[in-house]
């Protein structure tokens, strides 16, 4: 601004301002390249700056191309910007060494050779700054480790450089002394160092804990005491078949529960089942087991088309035990697998039915394996038993839905019926006798057993005897005694003709269903005279 002022006689002083842009020269302040690096930290540490708010940081030319700062950033180079109290602003790029980016020059000498592309708002004007820094390191050959797994151990191989085995080597956090050599097998010479480490060793870390898997880590250190230096740091990471949960035809369940990394705070000794008086049967620092019956400890179970789940948890880890009723196979259930997620571990097991003779009505004395084949008069009762082997679950009970004789023991074409659908045949002379189960020392849950008697008989041709013996088969299903089903809870009906002879109904196909056969029963031939009596 000029600012003129002037008077005329003894008139009143004027004044008049006149405003001029004025162009001051700028005054050169060139960018400065700050080399922060220490060599020991294995990272370039550049600074350049300082700037006014105008200008911003485009792209950076490597010497394997250009990148943007976003494209940098997402490479593991650190490119930030820096704002000062004046408004001004600096850039700072940090970039590894073992990045490809840089050139290593032999052993000693790692250079970055830099070109940052700025630019001015807002006329959006381009400039190039270049940079080239270099730092060197300790002229030796570092010591090397690899490694691999089998099903149960980590096998290093340590190969130890141009300085030999001047350093120690730390799984973890604990030194590798001599007491520790017969434990992880080490081997050495001269110029390697080997050892195998079992993966359920107190060194290594559990990552993660899958179905039928445990991911353990081996953490490695080479330590130069001398000089404090980390020579090497090597982790391994593998995965271990694990069985976690075991489901037993007696009805035991098993449980693993193994502390991982990302849970370092649980104490396994203080893990329960739904039932917190249900504590584990063994624990340590880092694993709990728990053995309990599918009956206790809170264990709920439910029933899922052909499947029965018996289901607990373990704190927050959920436990479920799947039981085939028609078959014995393996079921896969799956999650999504998470670090810090619950989720439910799987195991299989089955339930077994059995089928016996007994010598009398009291059903106290049974024929035993080597006893067969047993012979038997014309007629004359044969008491037979069949049972749910094993099972502990007062809430289920075994059905007889249809039992049949044959003359062999496989598929005969030759049958009679003589259990239909839950009932008696009322189309058969001698017509098959359910007799009670009741309470007793044998006999913890009568729901699980089921007497009947038939008379021996044999299969007869226009009055001809075909055969002398028979087999005696049963089809069993497992109810749910809470529950009402067509099967389990069938009412027999009364008159003759509901029941039609010689065919079972298969109207309706119970998904629980198990087979079970006796042994071959032979028709005493001291009888014959009855035998005919009988046939005319």
């Amino acid at each position: 601004m000029l600012e003129l002022l002037w008077r005329e006689g003894q008139s009143e002083i004027t004044r008049y301002k006149v405003h001029y842009p004025i162009t001051t020269p700028p005054k050169a302040e060139p960018p400065q390249v700050t080399d922060n690096t220490v060599a020991k930290s294995g990272v370039f540490d550049v600074l350049l700056g300082t700037f006014l708010h105008d200008v911003e940081l485009m792209n950076i030319t490597f010497s394997s191309g250009v990148m943007t700062v976003a494209e940098a950033n997402a490479r593991g180079i650190n490119v930030q910007q820096h704002g000062l109290p004046n408004g001004s602003r600096t850039f700072s790029i940090q970039v590894p060494f073992s990045d490809p980016v840089h050139i290593n020059q032999e052993f000693t000498t790692y250079t970055l050779p830099l070109i940052f592309g700025l630019i001015i708002l807002p006329e959006y004007t381009p400039f190039p700054h270049p940079a080239l820094v270099e730092t060197t390191l300790q002229d030796i050959t570092l010591p090397t480790i690899v490694g691999t797994c089998d099903d149960e151990h980590f096998l290093v191989i340590v190969t130890y450089g141009n300085q030999g085995k001047n350093f120690h080597i730390y799984v973890g956090t604990q030194n590798i002394s001599a007491e520790l050599y017969t434990d992880y097998g080490v081997q050495e010479n001269s110029t390697h160092f080997t050892m195998t480490v079992p993966f359920l060793a107190n060194e290594i870390v559990f990552e993660v804990r899958c179905f039928f898997t445990l991911r353990g880590r081996l953490d490695l250190t080479l330590w130069e005491p001398i000089n404090s230096w980390h020579l090497n740091n090597f982790s391994l990471a593998c995965e271990f078949p694990l069985t976690m949960t075991e489901c037993f035809s007696n009805g035991t369940i098993t449980a693993l529960a193994v502390k991982v990394e990302s849970a370092a705070q649980i104490v396994p000794s203080q893990l329960s089942l739904t039932d917190p008086l249900c504590k584990p049967k063994f624990s340590n620092s880092r694993f709990a087991y728990f053995s309990f019956a599918a009956s206790s400890c809170g264990t709920t179970r439910t029933f899922y088309d052909d499947v029965m789940v018996y289901q607990n948890e373990i704190s927050v880890l959920t436990v479920s035990c799947y039981y085939l009723l028609n078959d014995t196979q393996t079921l896969t259930f799956f999650t999504k697998p998470g670090r810090n997620e619950p989720f439910a571990e799987l195991g299989v097991g089955e339930l077994q039915v059995g089928m016996r003779l007994a010598k009398d009505p009291s059903y106290n004395s049974f024929y035993m394996e080597e006893d067969y084949p047993i012979t038997q008069y014309l007629q004359q009762p044969l008491y037979f038993e069949v049972e749910l082997v094993q099972s502990p679950d007062p809430q289920i009970e075994l059905v007889l839905e249809n039992c049949w004789a044959t003359v062999n023991d496989g598929v005969s074409v030759m049958s009679w019926d003589l259990i239909v659908n839950g009932c008696e045949n009322l189309d058969d002379r001698y017509q098959t006798t359910f007799h009670p189960v009741g309470l007793e020392d044998r006999v913890p849950y009568p729901p699980h057993l089921k007497r009947f008697e038939i008379k021996m008989f044999t299969f007869v041709k226009d009055d001809t005897v075909l055969r002398d013996q028979i087999f005696v088969h049963c089809e069993a299903v497992i109810c749910d005694i809470n529950q009402t089903d067509t099967i389990c809870k069938r009412r027999c009906p009364s008159q003759q003709g509901n029941i039609k002879r010689g065919r079972r109904n298969t109207g309706h196909e119970p998904l629980h269903r198990l087979h079970v056969s006796s042994g071959k029963v032979l028709l005493t031939t001291s009888h014959d005279s009855h035998l005919n009596k009988l046939l005319t």
